[in-house]
């Protein structure tokens, strides 16, 4: 019996894929990386599936790459030569939701926006919101500790987490966390996974927070500028305000012209950058009105407040559709940079200068409130790669973002693409510690080998 038999005799059939041409769609995240060939591909249903896998890819030494959606921007879900690609996206089932304790368990293939629909019908709400949270699922959303619009208020993915079911590389079982609202036993090993990108092991299900909804939509304001340094000023004194918004995203003028080449939103030719803003408080109204009053002070050129629900969707529809605008201009090597919100306007400024010099199109959107910039540099279509000005660029952007006090991924995770520039942030110590861990939890080192660290 070959060892791919002896793993299909495991499961129960049509869970395992080894039609190189069918397993080929699920070698890949979004980003240009070129993925390994792996030897088959397991489609996961329970988390016995996933147990299977890890005991029989423990007998074999095969390595073992976890995927959601494939949604993923830095190349954590991409497969190796010789490896098994674990697909997760059929996990999909919301085992419990409680009104009275606020909480959900979910498995990992659950879509981020299906569980905030879910909540919704109880008047609460799942907080963290990926731009891609209609494709996106929980399960990566943990593995990459991702971000997203509302993080401005409510955290990051890992804020939103109580506690996960893990399958070590072994394929033992291990719960983590609690149901509780507070709880501090041991060390926290949910906090260890989230953000670890399939390195230490497969998260099964999670136990996550919800919120109470906001009795109305959120009150909306966009604000046009004749330069990024403004937007970004203006980011900085609504903060100092203290004014709280539930939302506060920012988009260059190369990201505005991509999405009016795609559909037409009344760009201004003067217009350098957009900012758009939400407050979800009780006093919504007022909280978007001082946020219009210091988009003014700060040299907006126009400042607009939505008059229906309808109107701030289309505000929110141009920041989510950003990425995919920015696709059909080209290749995209697409970073997430973080900075402390003080220094945004000069991060701005930077990645302006950095363009110039290395003759690079970077398009930038930001989670302006986080600091949290997503300079994207696009090139062309016809290259497996970026070229040398590329990248060049990028690695600017990454020693200014760190000389700031910042980090090299605020949310998409290090996966492939980081792990060159990885050692400019950690330092040895660190890098040790990381090591230590990973040798811990997989000593054999299948999980994921290659992404991270």
């Amino acid at each position: 019996m070959t060892a791919i038999t002896e793993l299909a005799a495991a499961l129960a059939p049509g869970k395992i894929l080894t039609d190189p041409d069918v397993t080929d769609s699920y070698a890949r995240d979004r980003t240009f990386l070129e993925p390994g060939k792996p030897l088959a591909v397991v489609l996961a249903e329970t988390r016995d599936d996933v147990v299977a896998v890890m005991r029989w890819a423990t007998r074999h030494r095969v390595p073992v790459v976890p995927r959601g959606a494939g949604t993923g921007l830095a190349g954590g879900a991409t497969s190796v030569d010789g490896g098994v690609v674990l697909a997760l996206h059929k996990m999909t089932a919301i085992r419990e939701l409680s009104p009275a304790d606020e909480i959900a368990v979910v498995e990992p293939g659950v879509i981020t926006a299906d569980l905030d629909r879910a909540a919704r019908e109880h008047g609460l709400m799942y907080a963290p919101d990926p731009s891609s949270y209609e494709i996106s699922t929980i399960g990566g959303n943990l593995a990459t500790n991702a971000g997203g619009l509302r993080c401005v208020k409510y955290g990051v993915t890992r804020d939103s987490a109580l506690g996960l079911e893990v399958v070590l590389a072994d394929g033992r079982v291990v719960d983590t966390g609690r149901r509780t609202v507070k709880g501090v036993t041991g060390y926290d090993l949910t906090g260890l996974f989230i953000g670890s990108e399939g390195t230490l092991g497969i998260i099964t299900a999670a136990t996550v927070r919800l919120r109470r909804a906001p009795a109305a939509y959120p009150a909306t304001i966009a604000a046009e500028f004749t330069s990024l340094r403004d937007a970004a000023a203006a980011v900085s004194a609504i903060i100092a305000a203290g004014c709280q918004p539930s939302l506060l995203e920012m988009l260059d003028r190369t990201t505005l012209e991509a999405v009016e080449a795609w559909r037409s939103i009344g760009l201004e030719p003067a217009t350098k950058a957009m900012l758009i803003g939400q407050a979800d408080s009780a006093d919504a109204d007022a909280v978007s009105a001082r946020m219009a009053e210091l988009c003014e002070a700060n040299g907006a050129s126009f400042v607009a407040a939505s008059s229906s629900p309808e109107e701030a969707q289309e505000l929110i529809w141009v920041r989510r559709m950003a990425y995919q605008a920015k696709e059909k201009l080209g290749k995209c090597l697409v970073e997430d940079v973080c900075v402390p919100r003080s220094a945004l306007p000069f991060m701005i400024e930077k990645i302006e200068a950095i363009a110039a010099r290395h003759d690079t199109l970077i398009a930038t959107v930001a989670h302006a409130g986080d600091g949290n910039l997503h300079p994207v540099f696009i090139f062309d279509h016809a290259l497996p790669e970026p070229p040398p000005n590329v990248w060049a660029a990028a690695d600017e952007v990454f020693r200014e973002a760190l000389a700031m006090g910042g980090t090299l991924t605020g949310e998409h995770g290090v996966g492939l693409l980081k792990r060159r520039w990885l050692a400019l942030e950690t330092g040895p110590v660190t890098e040790e510690l990381h090591h230590g861990i990973k040798g811990l939890f997989d000593p054999l080192g299948i999980l994921n080998p290659g992404k991270a660290i």
